[in-house]
């Protein structure tokens, strides 16, 4: 009764900054898996590891809201946060997945600049969510949320970029397999930013 009654902050603050580290983690693979292009149909499988500890992670984050009565923030704050890091390594891991089953035989500067801007990002998301540990002082998580939107938009104008060059190309499946790696990178740095919001909004109401 003890444990249903008294906030368990250090319960929910511990398991979402595990799920950013594992974020952190899968977007570092990531970029390692794009420069070392190699062996990738076992580097897919480590991916979908750190894909299936998220979802274990935001399960386990969804059971303690159940069973909590007072949280250290309000449940729906907590529950949009866990969803939205999850949703960051699903198009990690999705992207990752695609370059297998394309059968892309070799990645471009496209792919590895987009994948270290999700690195970037992800790691802005990790000291962010750190900070909501203690929100008495909000302003270097709107710091590291503003940097997150600024990095999205780098994203924006490098997805414009890849894809006005592939579509010189005269090959019209290999235009249509980048694409869609493109955009799935991109999107990947679209769920950064939307996981930023949600912590901006957090910030600004508990300061």
């Amino acid at each position: 009764m003890k444990d249903w009654i008294i906030p368990q902050d250090k319960q929910f603050f511990d398991l979402l900054e595990e799920s950013a580290e594992n974020v952190r983690d899968g977007a570092e693979f990531l970029v390692y898996i794009v420069e070392n292009y190699d062996d990738l149909k076992n580097k897919c499988h480590k991916m979908k590891a750190l894909e299936h500890k998220g979802d274990e992670i935001t399960h386990n984050i969804y059971n303690l809201l159940n069973t909590t009565f007072i949280t250290p923030i309000e449940p729906d704050e907590i529950s949009r946060l866990a969803s939205s890091l999850d949703d960051i390594l699903d198009y990690i891991d999705g992207a990752t997945r695609m370059m297998y089953l394309y059968g892309i035989p070799e990645t471009d500067r496209f792919m590895v600049e987009l994948s270290k801007l999700i690195l970037i990002s992800a790691e802005e998301l990790l000291f962010a969510v750190k900070g909501i540990r203690d929100l008495k002082h909000p302003k270097g998580i709107e710091e590291r949320c503003i940097e997150i939107n600024r990095l999205e938009n780098l994203g924006d104008d490098l997805l414009g970029e890849a894809i006005q060059e592939i579509f010189q190309c005269n090959d019209a499946i290999r235009l249509i397999k980048y694409k869609d790696i493109y955009e799935k990178l991109e999107s990947a740095t679209d769920r950064c930013e939307n996981a930023a919001n949600v912590l901006s909004d957090i910030a600004i109401r508990h300061s």
